[in-house]
């Protein structure tokens, strides 16, 4: 085995053992004959122990032991393989991605670095594809909401979506995370995406023509009677910026009222979702990281927002679609008081990520580090939001170019104003 590679599993253990996430890892795999099928005629096999000396050293002294039937897998795999020679790397990726799928964490996973790229490309504002968020945790590829303007959009898919082929090719077997990259394609190409859809007896069929996707995080507008209609739809690197622009257009308005669109808004970052909790709110606490020990992060507002005073009610809209980063905001909102949700439940994912990069560019882990809490100290995973006013948004109400939500978010701003 090549040195270089012996130095990035080396590195790779320290990291492992940096993150204190390795129990219950390599070894919880099963042993079954060379033949891969029991049969009683075929010969048994005994081989002598194959760590090899090298290997020994390139584990840390302490996890030797833990690390050796690893090793002597390894090892066997190179000798006894049909197919040789083995992509070493894939097998290492394999392994990471065998020991994040361990944890039994749907939200913590290995991203080669394809996956890593797309990932970060859609929160810094742009990338080529259909336009939909979606949730890689599932059997089949679903889709969380599709994005305000996108293809996807237009085509009509909707939150809850599954894909259950691409191109007709059945993705019944294949990681939902491989499916959502043979979304991803060249701007005007086409893909055919078979959905299957909550009660519709048969699939739906769409043909959709990606696009470069370029994802405005935030824009506004002034609505009659003086309310301010302000739309948040990811928590990336723009948004922050944006948002500021948008509210210094609409607060010099003179706005009696303020709606926060985060309808299938489907998160982002942390830190992003902290910024824009504190341009509504002046204090207080945004959100509560609790980690496995029990210990807590406070989150608090970030003072100098533009839209916090008081007199100027609010309601923030939310839906199937809103998660992640847009229920830590509307949360946050609901708790202190400043503003009142419409809608229908919120997606429910109240779980903290880090994305840790590996080294020499392979990809990165997504480690779940901690749930967060509204400031009440009320968890929402794989609860969601409750809306102070239920309302639907119909199929026949968006062909009808109707919003329900809408029109009672701004009902309820001016009872609260008086007109």
């Amino acid at each position: 085995m090549n040195k270089t590679l012996k130095v990035i599993l080396l590195v790779l253990a320290v990291i492992v053992v940096a993150l204190g996430s390795f129990a219950g890892g390599f070894v919880t795999g099963h042993f079954l004959p060379f033949g891969g099928v029991s049969d009683s005629q075929s010969p048994t096999v005994s081989v002598p122990p194959t760590t090899s000396p090298d290997q020994q050293s390139a584990t840390p002294q302490d996890m030797q032991a833990l690390f050796s039937p690893f090793w002597e897998a390894w090892n066997l795999v190179h000798e006894n393989y049909v197919d040789q020679p083995v992509d070493d790397v894939a097998l290492m990726r394999g392994a990471i991605s065998g020991m994040l799928q361990a944890l039994g964490d749907k939200h913590s996973s290995y991203m080669d670095p394809q996956n890593y790229a797309d990932a970060n490309a859609s929160l810094d504002g742009s990338y080529e594809g259909i336009g939909a968020y979606v949730d890689t945790t599932t059997t089949f590829l679903t889709v969380i909401s599709p994005i305000p303007g996108s293809p996807a959009e237009r085509a009509g898919l909707k939150s809850g979506d599954q894909v259950v082929a691409i191109d007709n090719e059945d993705m019944t077997g294949i990681t939902a995370e491989a499916a959502r990259l043979k979304v991803l394609g060249p701007a005007g190409t086409t893909v055919h995406l078979s959905i299957m859809r909550e009660g519709e007896a048969d699939l739906l069929e769409f043909d959709i023509t990606r696009e470069k996707i370029v994802i405005s995080s935030a824009s506004g507008k002034m609505l009659e009677n003086d309310i301010a209609y302000v739309q948040v739809t990811t928590f990336g690197a723009n948004t922050t910026p944006e948002l500021l622009a948008t509210l210094n257009d609409l607060m010099a308005q003179n706005p009696k009222g303020i709606v926060l669109d985060l309808r299938n808004n489907g998160g982002g970052f942390l830190s992003t979702s902290v910024e824009v909790t504190s341009q509504f709110v002046g204090e207080g606490v945004v959100l509560l990281e609790q980690y496995g020990d029990g210990t807590k992060t406070t989150y608090d507002v970030i003072p100098g927002g533009l839209a916090t005073d008081v007199s100027i009610p609010m309601v923030v809209l939310i839906n199937e679609g809103s998660a992640s980063a847009s229920e830590i905001v509307a949360g946050a909102l609901q708790d202190l008081g400043r503003a009142k949700l419409v809608g229908v439940t919120s997606y429910g994912k109240g779980s903290v990520q880090n994305w840790i990069p590996l080294s020499g560019d392979n990809g990165a882990v997504r480690i779940t580090i901690a749930k967060w809490l509204t400031p009440n100290g009320n968890t929402i995973h794989e609860v969601g939001l409750t809306p102070d006013y239920e309302v639907e948004l119909t199929a026949e109400d968006v062909e009808a170019e109707r919003d329900p939500q809408l029109d009672k978010a701004v009902e309820v701003l001016l009872e609260t104003i008086g007109k």
